[in-house]
């Protein structure tokens, strides 16, 4: 009697751990699934940071142009009007 009750325990824990164990894999699967959509993201990021760097190099290109434009524009009128 003693031995069925043992191997009763014994089987309902080892069930019990299995259970844990099923848990603990989906667990770790779904922080494996997180922890990659994390990083694409983080690449992602990355590269609209690069992106956005590239487009605020343009502008400051096309403001320097404009203002240097506008100089000249103003020395030519200045000379002009010095005549």
């Amino acid at each position: 009697m003693r031995k069925i009750i043992l191997a009763a325990a014994i089987a309902g824990s080892a069930l019990g751990l299995a259970a844990c164990s099923e848990a603990a894999d989906d667990a770790a699967d779904t922080m494996a699934d997180a922890e990659a959509v994390a990083e694409e993201a983080t690449a992602e990021a990355g590269e609209a940071a690069d992106a956005a760097g590239e487009v605020m190099d343009d502008a400051a290109a096309d403001v320097e142009a404009a203002a240097d434009e506008a100089v000249e524009t103003a020395e030519g009128a200045m000379e002009e009007a010095a005549e």
